[in-house]
């Protein structure tokens, strides 16, 4: 089943439809679909090749088997280099075609030249008959390559697509569940597609997490080493620092005290992770990013999140084969950790909502101290688009829930609050089931509002 990916398809499928020859360069976390995707919008007349470890004359000797299945005879001469293969391809060509270099970084890693031979194509109009698709799960590497500024390909794209992770909505519409339902399987496989397909296999959710995850045979029990490995050449520390983060260290202090390592060291690698989509900064509301002291980061991927929360500090347990503990402590905790979700989604569905006619802009946490000197947080603040107005708010996972003392509390922090300025004020509550009768001074949205406007 495929979901979603409406504007990448569209903007590969404009691309490819162009008069002009096209360098196109798809890259995006391992397991987002990638593959999945070019294989729905190639054209039937195209060449697909998924690099792997070989050496650069089995690769080209590949290639040019596949070619031959297109161009009979093509794969009959020996081919030295890869400039000679792409001149001939583009000379051998009647009509123009799409080939599609997969898991790219690959094919540099024994050929450094590569990026730079293609450069010479383009500059010199060497690829008239074809259009070129660069693609793979690298993120830094494909960065390095096709998007940075000392790149040698760089400026060259005629199109580049990042492909991340989906939103939860677009799990629900895959596994045909409920709301609720779906915010408990977000929690874990996150909105990695392949994730999803695994979790398919199994009937229920429990079967589903121990088969893929709490068995060390299962297909998931060592993905996060994998994801790292494939990713940086500092997989082991950002293994370290993603096991530390999920064991509660927020600040960046605290996770180079424990690494025994100066906070200096640690910007760009948090810089790096951040820009991947695997942790983020979080900062209070109202505050600059480039002059606060109050930075926290936290793991923004779900799957990371639970694994680092769960499986990590319980991997000798798994290793002995103790699924049905871990499984039992995970099942006892697993409430509290979707009540950190929770606000995680209704921060972000803010945007997508209308309230009383206005739009909000994104929405963040604060935490501080009130007028009163007193430490006090806030799960929700936004801003609206025309600044005249805050929205402040409460994300509450509990199945009993007062609107009339959530009210109260959110009137005596709006009243201590020390940004709030003369403005008009909008007070939500953010419930996982139905609060009964309506409060007239707050807005009220559920799972269904939740997860249908997270976009």
């Amino acid at each position: 089943m495929f979901v979603n990916r409406k504007n990448e398809r569209a903007r590969l499928e404009r691309a490819l439809a162009d008069e002009k020859p096209q360098l196109i360069v798809v890259y995006g976390r391992r397991r987002c679909g990638k593959s999945t995707l070019l294989r729905e919008v190639l054209p039937q007349n195209s060449i697909y090749f998924s690099a792997d470890m070989r050496e650069k004359p089995l690769q080209i000797m590949a290639l040019a088997n596949q070619i031959g299945e297109m161009i009979p005879g093509f794969s009959k001469p020996v081919y030295p280099d890869w400039e000679s293969l792409l001149n001939s391809l583009n000379r051998n060509l009647q009509k123009r075609i799409t080939l599609c270099l997969d898991e790219f970084p690959y094919l540099v890693k024994n050929s450094p030249e590569l990026p730079s031979v293609i450069q010479r194509i383009i500059d010199e109009k060497g690829h008239e008959n074809y259009n070129l698709i660069l693609c793979g799960s690298s993120q830094q590497m494909m960065y390095g390559l096709a998007i940075d500024g000392s790149s040698p390909l760089y400026g060259r794209s005629d199109e580049i697509i990042r492909v991340k992770p989906m939103n939860i909505h677009h799990l629900r519409e895959y596994l045909q569940i409920p709301s609720m339902e779906v915010i408990a399987e977000y929690g874990i496989w996150g909105g990695v597609p392949r994730y999803w397909e695994l979790r398919k296999q199994s009937v229920h959710f429990e079967d589903a997490v121990r088969r893929h995850l709490l068995d060390q045979n299962g297909v998931l029990y060592e993905e996060p080493e994998r994801l790292f490995s494939d990713e940086m050449r500092t997989s082991v520390q950002a293994f370290s620092v993603l096991s530390l983060i999920g064991a509660g260290c927020h600040r960046m202090s605290e996770i180079a005290g424990r690494l025994g390592k100066p906070a200096t060291q640690l910007s760009r690698l948090l810089g790096f992770l951040n820009d991947l989509g695997y942790i983020r900064r979080e900062i209070p509301f109202g505050e600059s990013i480039r002059s606060t002291k109050k930075s926290l980061y936290k793991i923004d991927d779900p799957f990371l999140n639970f694994y680092f929360t769960f499986l990590l500090p319980n991997k000798s347990r798994l290793d002995f084969g103790l699924t049905d503990l871990v499984w039992d402590d995970i099942a006892g905790q697993y409430d509290g950790y979707l009540s950190l979700l929770w606000e995680d989604l209704c921060r972000n569905c803010v945007p997508f909502l209308e309230v009383e006619g206005t739009r909000f802009n994104p929405a963040e946490r604060w935490w501080g101290n009130g007028l009163d000197g007193k430490p006090m947080e806030l799960d929700i603040v936004a801003e609206s688009t025309d600044h005249k107005i805050l929205l402040i708010g409460e994300a509450k996972w509990s199945e009993r829930i007062s609107p009339k003392e959530i009210n109260a509390s959110l009137n005596q922090k709006w009243l201590n609050l020390p940004f709030k300025k003369p403005r008009k004020v909008v007070k939500a509550v953010f419930s996982k089931v139905p609060a009964g009768i309506p409060h007239p001074e707050l807005k009220q949205f559920g799972p269904e509002e939740v997860v249908t406007r997270y976009a």
